[in-house]
């Protein structure tokens, strides 16, 4: 398969006229890559889409050696393919560029935009709206907290609500305290922001699901690890990146909800900070979650488990089809697969039943396809051992391995339903670029959650 790109030049801006000369690139794609069932789309799909991001990168660098008066401002993408296999990998070219193409250079002053306009239509609507969605989750952890915290969060969750079509409801301080959230209210303790807990709701007109799949994101706007402090170089420096996993799950519904996917989707978000100030909780206290499960605190600095399990309590109010919680949990799952994926387990009897669930396959797939592929851990319960507390029902640190999978097993106590845990704390947020992602944030996991989602059956 071959299609065309064209490339626009603009040599003199001051007097508004333009297209000098045009130079096509041909990108080659052998459909005999594929065979005619589709096997080995998911194979080849992310190569067609670093493909897009390397021809951005390039254009970018012939920009740059360009002079001033005379640089590719617009490219567009022309295919007279019309095969719904062609046209998806069209859509795997595109997402790569758009990928590659991002910036953020907000809180920058006097900036040379080299970012490349590119003029064309995706052939599926998903496809562009999970790009926009994971742009969107990478604005939101590349901000810093003195731009975004709590409650500065909801308002910006307002606003993409009002323009992607989900509903909102915020839970203010007042109202988490009536629920008896423990977890939220003791990590937040130490902050004079106040915490908020985000509730968003899509389900479109054709969806025939009645029980929805409810999404959880990890939402510490910024964790100096409380009085347990973390070291500042490339550990604390970085924390603006722990809301990772509410990123990704905002960025998914966005997606879901501006591209009217047929789903019923919710989105359960707890944001608050973790810093050591004069109330914050200590290393031996005690805390009682939504649940009634008391919680012995052994380190301030693992605390995103203690907000996502008062997270997954909520969500058996809504009789959950699938609970998935995404967050930037562990330093042992960066440790154990790197900036090459995500680290996932589940409530799933393998004893009875097969490997892994039909929930957990469909996650794979989708995470081959789009390119952000998932790694299952075991799940044994011999781990829950590690967990055991004198004083309380369970202790919030296990022992000093496996440290990501123990974390998993705490979650396990607050869940009793179908549910997946995501932890993605080696993919949310690069310190070089890598494949199309720049330095920063990824929003790792939104597109992930958006092609699983919409292909939920």
């Amino acid at each position: 398969m071959n299609f065309t790109i064209t490339l626009q030049e603009y040599e003199c801006e001051k007097i508004n006229w333009h297209l000098t000369d045009e130079y096509s690139l041909l990108l080659n794609c052998p459909l005999n890559f594929f065979s005619s069932d589709n096997k080995n789309l998911e194979l080849y799909s992310d190569l067609v889409r670093r493909e897009g991001a390397e021809i951005q990168k390039f254009l970018t660098t012939l920009n740059k050696a360009y002079n001033k008066k005379k640089k590719i401002k617009k490219i567009f993408v022309k295919s007279s393919q019309k095969s719904k296999l062609e046209n998806t990998i069209i859509d795997n070219f595109l997402e790569g560029f758009f990928l590659a193409n991002y910036t953020f250079n907000k809180h920058k002053s006097n900036v040379i935009d080299s970012s490349l306009i590119l003029k064309t239509n995706f052939k599926n609507k998903i496809s562009h709206a999970s790009v926009q969605g994971a742009c969107i989750a990478r604005d939101l952890v590349n901000e810093p907290l003195s731009h975004l915290n709590a409650e500065k969060l909801s308002s910006m969750l307002n606003y993409l609500a009002n323009e992607s079509g989900f509903k909102l409801e915020v839970l203010d301080e007042h109202e988490i305290k009536k629920l008896k959230m423990g977890g939220v209210l003791s990590v937040n303790q130490g902050s004079i922001a106040k915490p908020t807990f985000n509730i968003l709701t899509y389900k479109s007109k054709n969806s025939k699901s009645k029980k929805p799949i409810v999404l959880v994101g990890k939402g510490v706007m910024y964790d100096t690890g409380g009085l347990s402090l973390k070291p500042t170089p490339n550990s604390m420096d970085m924390m603006k990146c722990d809301m990772g996993g509410a990123a990704a799950v905002i960025g998914a519904i966005y997606s879901l909800a501006l591209s009217k996917s047929d789903c019923n989707v919710v989105g359960l978000i707890p944001a608050v900070e973790n810093r050591p100030g004069g109330d914050a909780y200590v290393p031996g206290d005690v805390i009682t979650m939504m649940s009634g499960k008391t919680v012995e605190v052994l380190n301030t600095d693992a605390e995103g488990r203690l907000i996502l399990a008062d997270a997954l309590h909520y969500a058996k109010r809504y009789n959950p089809e699938l609970v998935i919680d995404i967050a930037t949990l562990t330093g042992a799952a960066a440790r154990s697969i790197g900036k090459h994926g995500l680290v996932a387990m589940e409530n799933y009897n393998k004893e009875i039943f097969s490997e892994f669930s039909l929930n957990m396959k469909n996650l794979l797939l989708s995470g081959n396809i789009v390119g952000e592929r998932v790694a299952v851990q075991p799940f044994w319960d011999d781990y829950k051992i590690e967990l055991e507390s004198t004083v309380a029902d369970i202790k919030n640190l296990g022992g000093p391995e496996s440290g990501h999978i123990t974390a998993g097993k705490f979650l396990e106590h607050f869940v009793d339903y179908p549910w997946i845990h995501l932890d993605i704390a080696g993919v949310a947020f690069l310190t070089s670029e890598h494949l199309y992602y720049r330095k920063g944030g990824t929003g790792s996991a939104s597109r992930l959650l958006t092609h699983f989602v919409h292909n939920f059956k």
